[in-house]
């Protein structure tokens, strides 16, 4: 036993030296011209090195391509350029063959796995970044959804994490706007927890919950003697991809994004918890316009306070009243603002939410090279330069990305809605108490801390 043990650690191990192998030439090469520019003043085809960037990584699975769309969603947390071809990864990689499916299905449920399934497609529905997905057939006739997680993804992270702390530290050692080590570690925590299927199995279920009551929003339902924790099947879910209604007749695309809306913020001003991944993929229309939620790897839990300064500062900014703002920012965590910063933060904060304070229907803003707040992140990246820069609370990594990644969506789609009417409605009877005791409720019911 103790050998077989140390077999498997050699083999982890060599994994992860492969893995630094292929990613750490690249990120290199991203850190030598970074500090080309810094320590001797060289110039930089920023987007011919990204493009290059892109292509060396375009074969990789794992946790680069989701740390490319999660950092592209933080004001600047790495140059543009790299941002954006870390993003595009996404899309690249293509899944993986039938015979690390055998091996996976068989290492999950044993020797005589495919007995268990009345069909099993061979070709993946779907390839995301940490793992697959097959459609199946059971005995009983239920179409189910299999995911299958890709081989040392621990390794993958370990070895990607590593890096990626290497480019923030070289960046922000000549850039001061964004202090990214809670960063870093909130992108640490989250992605070891999307490993874990056993947990997203709970986050399923949780959701289930959340939103019971909730007719327009439909969440897969989890097999349990089908699931490990590498291995997680649930119901199958038909739907369209939300960008095939792009064209629709506007009362379609407001019932999309009206529905989409409830999905993502019901939880999260009812239970203080969101869905922390809102890509194209983990979504789809049903014909009569409600909404599949998909992929409960990423959920984030928040503190009711947190919510709270939510609201907070979305009153603040009704009334204008700077030192609500500044209880707000404090509540989330900012420390020793001075009056430059906190101007700074306005200006992210009123383009937020800006949507809500308006009482009109209106589509919810534009995209800015096909960016939602583009502009007005650089903006905001460069004033933080002038006044020294601030440590982001980890918080915002994923309630940042939810609100960008949903405006981009509601953008696509071109929806008019008053969201004021929407938001207000929502938050008519917050109390973070009781936030705080329904959180509890929930979490309890599935075991999740």
């Amino acid at each position: 036993m103790t050998r077989q043990k140390s077999d498997r650690e050699k083999g982890k191990l060599g994994q992860r030296v492969k893995r630094y192998g292929q990613v750490s030439t690249t990120m290199a090469g991203v850190a030598a011209k970074m500090a080309g520019e810094k320590f001797l003043g060289l110039k930089t085809d920023r987007e011919k090195h990204a493009g290059e960037l892109l292509q060396a990584l375009g074969t990789l699975k794992g946790p680069l391509m989701k740390v490319g769309q999660i950092l592209s969603t933080i004001p600047e947390a790495l140059p543009p350029e790299y941002a954006r071809a870390l993003q595009n990864l996404q899309s690249n990689a293509p899944p993986m063959g039938w015979p690390f499916v055998k091996r996976r299905m068989k290492a999950e449920l044993g020797e005589d796995w495919e007995t268990k399934f009345k069909s099993f497609d061979r070709e993946a529905s779907a390839a995301a970044s940490l793992g697959q997905v097959h459609k199946a057939v059971l005995h009983d006739g239920q179409t189910v959804a299999c995911k299958l997680q890709y081989p040392d993804m621990d390794s993958a992270i370990a070895a990607d994490l590593s890096q990626l702390k290497l480019i923030f530290s070289l960046y922000e050692s000549y850039d001061k706007a964004i202090k990214t080590g809670d960063i870093h570690h909130e992108l640490k925590d989250r992605l070891y927890e999307e490993l874990d299927y056993e947990r997203e199995a709970k986050h399923s279920r949780l959701y289930e919950f959340m939103l019971r009551d909730e007719a327009n929003v439909h969440v897969p339902h989890v097999i349990p003697e089908f699931s490990t924790k590498r291995l997680l099947t649930a119901t199958w879910l038909d739907g369209e991809k939300i960008l095939e209604f792009k064209s629709a007749p506007v009362e379609v695309r407001n019932d999309i994004a009206y529905n989409m809306f409830r999905a993502w913020y019901v939880p999260l001003y009812y239970y203080g918890i969101i869905h922390g991944d809102p890509h194209l993929g983990n979504y789809s229309v049903r014909k009569d316009h409600s909404i599949n939620l998909l992929d409960f790897g990423c959920v984030r839990v928040f503190p009711s306070a947190f919510i709270g300064g939510v609201i907070n500062l979305y009153r603040a900014l009704q009334k204008d009243d700077t030192s609500l703002a500044v209880h707000a920012f404090e509540t989330w965590g900012f420390k020793n603002l001075n009056k430059d910063q906190i101007e700074t933060l306005l200006i992210w904060a009123r383009f937020l939410y800006d949507p809500l304070l308006d009482d009109t229907r209106r589509v919810i803003g534009k995209a800015e090279q096909g960016v939602y707040g583009r502009e007005t992140v650089r903006e905001v990246h460069q004033r933080l330069r002038e006044v020294g820069g601030v440590s982001v609370p980890r918080e915002f990594v994923f309630m940042d990305r939810a609100a960008l990644g949903l405006g981009s969506v509601f953008i696509h789609l071109q929806a008019e809605i008053n969201w004021h009417r929407i938001f207000e409605e929502l938050i008519e009877d917050f109390n973070e108490k009781d936030l705080e005791n329904r959180q509890k409720e929930a979490l309890g019911r599935f075991d999740l801390k």
